[in-house]
This record gives structure tokens, C-alpha cells and sequence, in this order.
């Protein structure tokens, strides 16, 4: 966010702003399709706030990534306190959010800050391919995964585990799940369409 802008705010519109910030990353985390993060070097407080929202994030080779927001004397407000922790561990989040250091490629990949590194200059190349990947998948499948891996996180195993159950219930009866038995036994890849 440009903190030149921030400046000039009173209190109140400082907190609907940040509000706004907060659903707008919570509504793309909830997006039933999945959504890619491409971080191409600096990325710190809002931006990685974003990142942390998406379902993957890929990072370029000299990607920086922060949630620096303490050393302006506040912290992350768009949903970085709480999805940091969930997806690198509550010390390593600790440690990035209270030191406000900055987290190269390398280790961003090591502690699961992002699930790849792209080649030097083929970041946006890599990002494509990864979502190629996923398309040529049972699009309600993966739909229901996303929601069960989201939602299940909350719950207790019990819960999660029957979250699942009822997901993949949602998949029995479709079209592409016996597009994908036929397609096996005939040895060629599977046309999904959603059904």
C-alpha cells in the first residue's frame, strides 16, 4: 500500500481501508478456482499479504519477500499475521514479522514461503505452466480439494476428515470422473469438462 497516501488518512478511514484490503484477500483466497502468485523481486506487506492469499506462489531466482509492516510501527493488517503462521509455522512467521527481515528465493522455497523457483526470466513462463498443469485436471476435483484443504485446517481431524468425505461424495456422480476411467482404460489423456 503507498504509505504517502496512508499519511493523510484519519482513523477511521485507516480502518476501512485496511478492512477492505483484509476481504478483498479473503475473498481471492475463497475463490473456487485456483489462483497463482508470480513474485518477481521485492515483495513486502501488502503485496506478500496477496501472495499469502493465493493457493501457490512462484517466486523468480532474485525474488525478496517481508511483512516489514513492524518497522513502521504496525502490523501486517491484510491477513498476514494469520495466514503466515499457517503456512511457514509460528516461529518462522515470528521471526519474519518481528524482525521485518527480508526472505530470498532460497529460503522463501526452503521453509514453504513458495512452493517454486522459476528459471532466471521465465517466471511468468512457469507460472502458465503450473496452471496448465492444473487445468488438465478434473476441474471439480479440484475445486472440492481446494475447499477441503482450505476449510480443513479449521476443524478437528474428525471434522476434516468427513469435510473430505462429503467432497469427495461431489465427485462420484460427474461426468469427468468416468470420462477419466474410460480415458484410463483406453490409454489417452482425459477431455474434462467440468461435468
Amino acid at each position: 500500500a503507498d504509505l504517502k497516501e496512508r499519511e493523510h488518512m484519519t482513523m477511521v478511514e485507516v480502518r476501512q481501508y485496511i478492512r477492505y484490503i483484509r476481504d478483498t484477500f479473503t475473498e481471492m483466497e475463497s475463490l473456487p478456482i485456483p489462483v497463482i502468485a508470480a513474485i518477481n523481486g521485492v515483495s513486502m506487506g501488502g503485496g506478500t499479504e496477496m501472495a499469502l492469499a493465493c493457493d501457490l506462489r512462484i517466486a523468480s531466482p532474485n525474488a525478496k519477500i517481508a511483512l516489514n509492516e513492524t518497522s513502521l510501527a504496525i502490523i501486517p493488517g491484510g491477513g498476514g499475521t494469520v495466514r503466515l503462521p499457517r503456512l511457514i509455522g509460528r516461529g518462522r512467521a515470528k521471526d519474519m514479522i518481528m524482525t521485518a527481515r527480508w526472505v530470498e528465493a532460497e529460503e522463501a522455497l526452503a521453509i514453504g514461503l513458495v512452493n517454486r523457483i522459476a528459471p532466471k526470466g521465465k517466471l511468468m513462463e512457469t507460472t502458465i505452466e503450473v496452471a496448465e498443469q492444473i487445468i488438465r485436471n478434473g476441474p471439480i476435483a479440484i475445486t472440492q480439494a481446494k475447499y477441503v484443504i482450505n476449510r480443513g485446517l479449521e476443524m478437528s481431524l474428525e471434522e476434516a476428515l468427513q469435510l473430505e468425505s462429503d467432497a469427495y461424495e461431489v465427485t462420484i456422480p460427474t461426468k469427468d470422473r468416468l470420462e477419466a476411467l474410460e480415458a484410463f482404460k483406453e490409454k489417452r489423456k482425459p477431455q474434462f469438462k467440468g461435468e
